[in-house]
């Protein structure tokens, strides 16, 4: 027997993004179907896998005018007070810090585990929010009126009806692909190294971005002076890097590194993701939205990707939020088209900024690297260059909506 239901968007992928926008709609009028095909705390669901989030301080404006951000401090989260960036073997370094910039802190570190902890809780209890999980999607089908979607959940067919269906299920978009979006994609010929190390000397919440001959090197602050460690490495390297036994990756570490946190003791597991750009060429079609990874991946240099998926969450509610008190059909183009033109600059900014980083201080030619660090250090001597950097990492830059300055919908 098949059962029938209305809601006004259906979200599919219940991950980070999907979660925030649900979360974000909650007690707004709007009715929201969420479809995620593995459990919150599963070991197999990938949004909350091991890996940690690097939050800006714009991002936790948004998760605090969600209502999430108390939970999520409760489980565990770690301020990041200052940025040190410097060029390795070379003179260029430039410093951040949350007090120049008026802030608490610059960004926050939240391990993934942690938003799977909140977010099912919070999606549980959240006014006018239907989350089917563990459900898997059968077919789905867009016409001009309508979108409508077979689910099958808790063994039973369910028949979901909307006027608008997002996107939210990642880099491997079912929805995206079914739709034969294209896409835009270069690689990096790098892969991202993931693991949690202890350094001998206390991080006091510093992060760091090392830039190395091959990728950048980052460290960021966690709890029980853990630091998470994205190492960047050339494609061919990581086999050999991933075969080493734990004291001979953290030599290998040290010598990229150095010595500014003491000896590295230990390292957890190690995992290896294959680094690339891509977007969409269209963000909206009549009553589709994509967000989040599904519409974007950058390079994880800037720690931007997440925040910008949350950003497009913040702009996304607004838009329907309003759309929906005055009357509007919430998956007309008139209303989605105002979401993707919100959306535009910020895509540019991110993206050109953080490509811009890699391929900058992957270039080892001698006249860019000596332009390179002196850019640094002019940054570092600069108020207001300094000022304009910080705004960018801090996701405040451009026009803000109501959840970006911690306003409700």
């Amino acid at each position: 027997m098949t059962e029938t239901r209305e809601y006004d968007i259906i979200v599919v992928g219940g991950g980070m993004v999907g979660a925030s926008l649900a979360c974000a709609l909650a007690g707004s009028g709007v009715r929201v179907g969420v479809i995620e095909a593995v459990a919150f705390q599963s070991d197999t669901q990938p949004s909350y896998d091991d890996r940690v989030i690097a939050l800006s301080c714009g991002s936790s404006r948004i998760l605090r005018a969600m209502g999430v951000w108390p939970a999520l401090e409760r489980e565990g989260v770690t301020p990041i007070e200052r940025i040190h960036i410097s060029d390795r073997g070379r003179f260029g370094a430039a410093r951040l810090d949350s007090k120049t910039e008026g802030v608490e802190a610059l960004g926050y570190v939240v391990e993934s585990r942690v938003f799977g902890k909140v977010f099912g809780p919070a999606l549980a209890r959240a006014e006018g929010v239907d989350l089917l999980c563990p459900a898997r999607l059968k077919s789905f089908d867009i016409s001009p009126r309508r979108v409508r979607v077979l689910v099958e959940h808790e063994g039973k067919v369910r028949d979901l009806r909307a006027g608008l269906l997002v996107a939210a299920d990642g880099g491997q978009s079912v929805v995206r692909e079914q739709q034969q979006i294209k896409l835009w994609r270069a690689g990096y010929g790098q892969t991202a190294i993931i693991a949690n190390v202890t350094p001998e000397k206390n991080h006091a919440n510093v992060a760091y971005e090392r830039f190395t001959d091959t990728g950048p090197l980052a460290l960021l602050p966690m709890t029980e002076n853990r630091c998470s460690l994205v190492w960047t490495a050339h494609d061919a390297e990581v086999p050999a890097l991933l075969d080493l036994n734990n004291q001979a990756f953290l030599r290998r570490l040290q010598e990229r590194f150095g010595n500014r946190l003491g000896a590295f003791q230990e390292v957890g597991r190690r995992v290896a993701y294959p680094l690339s750009l891509m977007h969409v060429r269209e963000r909206v079609r009549p009553r589709l939205a994509i967000i989040g990874n599904a519409a974007h991946l950058l390079h994880p240099v800037a720690g931007q990707g997440f925040n910008l998926g949350l950003r497009d969450v913040a702009v996304l509610a607004e838009t329907v939020s309003d759309a929906s008190r005055a009357g509007q059909d919430v998956g007309d183009m008139v209303v989605l088209k105002k979401y993707s033109d919100a959306r535009r600059g910020d895509y540019l900014r991110t993206t050109s900024f953080t490509d811009g980083l890699v391929r900058t201080f992957s270039n080892n030619i001698f006249p860019l690297t000596v332009m390179r660090d002196a850019g640094l250090v002019a940054l570092d001597v600069l108020p207001p260059l300094k000022h304009l950097l910080a705004r960018q990492a801090m996701g405040l830059a451009g026009r803000l909506s109501r959840l970006e300055r911690g306003l409700p919908l």
